[in-house]
């Protein structure tokens, strides 16, 4: 480990532990003429002190020197207010000497006025064309040659050395703290953890942090709570979130007890590399110390949720937080909402969307976006369209993310009228359509049948300067696979090389299934072949194309050697693998196979869909088993699934044909309440029954 690493380092301070003392402050004396004028000046601001300066030494102005300036000084440094006015006064004449800045400094500082005394060695940091080197070196030596007579105040050292830091001069800020440890002063702990702060957030600024944190102790400097934090946090920043979690660890038993912000900082680590078990149990610390996690520890844990897909608990937090009487903003509201749209629960993104604005926090760009993305995929382009319009109403300006989600959702629908349309006015609002957005519209114009028009596209987005990528490709592959173009897609798909673009997955698997559906396969045998070759992996989708292929193509025993080669390279096939073989031997009406495919099935801890339970209640319903039929038909009803009507039709007509007539009746009953098409034949049974 890093620190580990770097403990094992002995790093010991250089400084000497003799001190020097301050030296005397001995200006040059005046002459008689020039202690008198002193003393006139002196004399006059002091009796007319409530009159404005420059009326009062006019008369002075053309022999005032800067030697003047520091012997009236001299006489007025315990009227910290007359100080401030002849100051001001005299620097409107001429710029000040670092000695008489020094002096000004020192006296602010002994008076308590700390952010003047920031703000005049500031000021000096400030000015164009400075020699750093040099002025930093004059200043120093001013600013403790000063210090004896003027002030004697040692926080005008922190202040200085915090000045340096937020001028980015960290170098000379350390420079100084070793020039002035001679004199026997430490910097505050204060004013290094703001050094510690303003170090850079990488593996430098790292190694001089630790350096620092090791080598200070030993000079008088104590580090606090909020010193271990900025380590702490610079370490999560740079991903060594275990030494982090060791800095909080060692904290306690250097006397520093964590708070809420060392805790939740480590927090947000783990959860940046969905560390979720780690992040529980300092969860679990904190409520043992009585440590209320904060808004950002609740974010960050909501935002981990999210990404894990475990939008229910995501959303348990968020109730959590309430209840705490911490109130969520905007973050926690927007990072909740894209985790449940991106789940396909839009009924409770919705909801939280309302919610969110009943807490007064109103949504931005990204928020109805998520909205819009969430909807889209799943065909809703009514909702999709008012939260678009809803969005524009309040004054948001869409950005090329939120066309193209809205571009692809009416691509997916096949409404290319209203996504060339929107297309059209990105272009005349300065919005510059990207890779996304043509491969949507490619897409949709495959999925249409318009393959020359989406080539004529892909021209034009070539032509743009875009560079077409692997999505963009397998959308046309897909369009000539479904207009039965299998050529022009193998071709396609050997162009993708030529151009440096891999095949994946979803390219070989959309020709398989051309192949299978046209009954052709060797070929897909032969693309699957090439796949595992390139060291690819199928998928599931692509088991269940070969499986349907073989089904299909009325090649039950490669179905079964597939099935059983799946399982037993620890593949688990899910309900569409066995719903394909099943229904072929339906088909074939062989039940003992298929009730044998069904138990396997279940041995396997795959659960039956809607679409199992129709295979199975028809195919038993034409053999007549209608107690099979029944259960399966009650089983599903409980699951929450229902009956297609060619189910309905088959139930009732193998209740019919075992002279079931009152079953028969109900279920056709039920059929026309639920407003179902029944078939002819059906009428045509129960009206020879009445006959």
């Amino acid at each position: 480990m890093f620190l580990n690493r770097f403990l094992s380092q002995t790093l010991l301070c250089s400084s000497s532990t003799d001190t020097r003392p301050f030296p005397d402050y001995s200006p040059k004396k005046p002459t008689i003429r020039d202690s008198e004028f002193a003393h006139q000046i002196t004399s006059t601001i002091k009796l007319r002190r409530f009159e404005p300066l420059p009326r009062i030494l006019k008369p002075y102005e053309s022999k005032f020197q800067s030697n003047h300036l520091i012997w009236v000084l001299m006489k007025i440094k315990n009227d910290y207010g007359l100080v401030l006015d002849f100051f001001e006064w005299a620097c409107l004449r001429r710029d000040p000497t670092l000695e008489v800045r020094s002096i000004v400094v020192q006296i602010a500082v002994a008076s308590k006025d700390l952010k003047m005394a920031r703000w005049l060695i500031l000021d000096f940091w400030r000015k164009p064309n400075l020699d750093v080197s040099l002025s930093f070196t004059h200043f120093v030596e001013q600013l403790l040659y000063t210090y004896k007579d003027w002030g004697s105040d040692p926080n005008v050292f922190d202040v200085f050395f915090q000045v340096l830091v937020e001028v980015e001069m960290l170098d000379e800020a350390m420079k100084f703290f070793d020039k002035i440890l001679n004199y026997g002063v430490v910097i505050s702990v204060d004013s290094w953890n703001l050094y510690l702060s303003r170090l850079p957030d990488n593996l430098h600024g790292c190694w001089k942090a630790m350096k620092v944190f090791i080598e200070l102790p030993q000079v008088g400097v104590c580090w606090n709570t909020a010193s271990y934090n900025i380590l702490i946090h610079l370490f999560c920043q740079l991903g060594k979130i275990k030494d982090a979690h060791l800095l909080l660890l060692q904290m306690e038993f250097r006397g520093c007890i964590p708070d809420v912000v060392s805790y939740s900082t480590i927090i947000n680590g783990y959860c940046h590399i969905g560390e979720l078990q780690k992040v529980l149990r300092l969860l679990r610390e904190m409520q043992i110390k009585q440590l209320n996690p904060n808004p950002c520890t609740y974010n960050s844990i909501i935002h981990l949720l999210c990404k894990m897909g475990k939008v229910v608990e995501a959303e348990r937090i968020l109730r959590e937080m309430i209840n705490e009487g911490i109130y969520p903003d905007f973050v926690v509201f927007s990072t909740l909402i894209d985790g449940l749209c991106k789940r396909g629960n839009l009924s409770a993104a919705y909801m939280l969307f309302h919610e969110m604005q009943r807490w007064r926090i109103m949504p931005d760009l990204l928020t109805y976006t998520s909205l819009i993305c969430g909807f889209c995929q799943i065909g809703n382009m009514i909702e999709a369209d008012k939260i678009f319009h809803e969005m524009c109403g309040r004054g948001l300006e869409p950005d090329e993310v939120t066309c193209t989600a809205l571009i692809d959702g009416y691509c997916k629908v096949g409404k290319m009228k209203d996504a060339f349309l929107l297309h059209n006015q990105m272009v005349q609002v300065g919005l510059v359509p990207n890779v996304v957005t043509y491969t949507a519209l490619a897409d949709g114009l495959c999925k249409s049948g318009e393959l020359d028009t989406a080539n004529e596209l892909l021209h034009e987005m070539c032509g743009k300067g875009l560079q077409l990528n692997i999505i963009t490709y397998n959308a046309m592959v897909n369009g000539l696979c479904k207009a039965g173009n299998i050529v022009e897609a193998t071709k396609l798909m050997e162009d993708m090389e030529v151009v440096g673009l891999n095949p994946d997955t979803f390219t070989y698997t959309t020709l398989m299934d051309a192949y299978c559906k046209a009954g052709d396969m060797s070929k897909a045998q032969e693309l699957l072949q090439r796949m595992l070759d390139r060291g690819l992996q199928p998928t599931i989708v692509t088991f269940n194309v070969l499986m349907n292929g073989f089904c299909m193509s009325g090649m039950l025993e490669e179905s079964e050697r597939l099935l059983k080669w799946m399982l037993d390279k620890g593949i688990t096939p899910n309900a569409i693998t066995y719903n394909s073989l099943m229904k072929q031997y339906c088909i074939r009406n062989n039940m003992c196979a298929t009730t044998a495919v069904y138990r396997g099935m279940c041995a396997q801890g795959v659960l039956p869909d809607s679409n199992t339970y129709n295979i199975l209640i028809k195919g038993h319903s034409k053999a007549r088993n209608m107690k099979e039929a029944w259960f399966l038909h009650k089983e599903m009803v409980g699951k929450g699934f229902s009956l297609t009507p060619s189910s309905y039709n088959a139930m009732i007509k193998g209740y019919l044909k075992r002279k079931k007539f009152l079953e028969a009746s109900e279920l056709f009953d039920e059929m026309r309440r639920q407003g179902l098409i029944v078939d002819k034949e059906i009428y045509d049974l129960f009206l020879d029954i009445k006959l």
